[in-house]
């Protein structure tokens, strides 16, 4: 699926700020009283200023391509005749349900699943059935000091981050997590920079595209990381 991006009419703009303030990207700003697509590179394509828009000056269309550089053969990797092992999907106990950790031991890893970015994760494996699932934003595990015990422990893992890739390509693949699998409950964990709660955006979509009803809890972090 083609990356999207918007375009904006500079007649038919009015400066009325709007589509400004529902990018939380931060990929449109007022430009001597006209809305200027400032940032390319950080357009989510999910088109939430679309219809905030009183006059229709916005259209979503397909961003250009970013050509990529040319490898030479001789330096390109070799490729494994059964793909790359760190892909491989696996399930396991987490270290946290084996025991409580005594003074001076080391915080035990709540994980349950690998592997967990959304790019790699499989659309149908067992450990989906009947799950809680965590998807966080990347840098999310970095601020909360207590990640594991009170956010991960007891749930199947997902981490992306919104900003830096293709959400076009994570509507998909989280729908069709949650259309073929009983997922049981999702927690969105995202930071409160704007550009972070384009996960919130991109959970909501998938989810209305699957048809699915599951419930939805999001949390919001400080850079602090505080509660929100």
């Amino acid at each position: 699926m083609a990356k999207k991006q918007i375009v904006i009419d500079d007649e038919k703009c009015v400066g009325c700020g709007a589509c400004a303030n529902a990018c939380h990207q931060g990929a449109i700003q007022m430009v001597n009283g006209k809305a200027k697509l400032v940032r390319a590179d950080h357009c989510d394509g999910l088109g939430r200023c679309l219809p905030q828009c009183p006059v229709n000056a916005i259209q979503l269309v397909d961003a250009p391509e970013i050509p990529k550089p040319a490898v030479a053969a001789e330096v390109q990797p070799p490729k494994l005749k059964c793909g790359c092992p760190g892909t491989m999907s696996q399930s396991f106990k987490p270290a946290s349900t084996l025991g409580c950790a005594g003074a001076g031991a080391k915080i035990p890893s709540a994980l349950a699943q690998w592997p967990i970015q959304l790019q790699l994760v499989p659309e149908n494996a067992p450990y989906w059935a009947d799950a809680d699932v965590l998807i966080a934003a990347d840098c999310t595990a970095f601020s909360y000091g207590g990640f594991h015990p009170e956010f991960l422990s007891g749930k199947r893992l997902i981490i992306a981050c919104p900003k830096l890739d293709d959400t076009d390509s994570y509507v998909e693949k989280l729908k069709t997590i949650f259309a073929n699998n009983s997922i049981r409950s999702i927690t969105v964990l995202y930071m409160e920079v704007p550009c972070c709660h384009g996960l919130v955006a991109i959970v909501k979509a998938a989810l209305e595209a699957s048809k699915k009803e599951i419930p939805v809890n999001y949390i919001e972090l400080s850079l602090r990381g505080e509660v929100k």
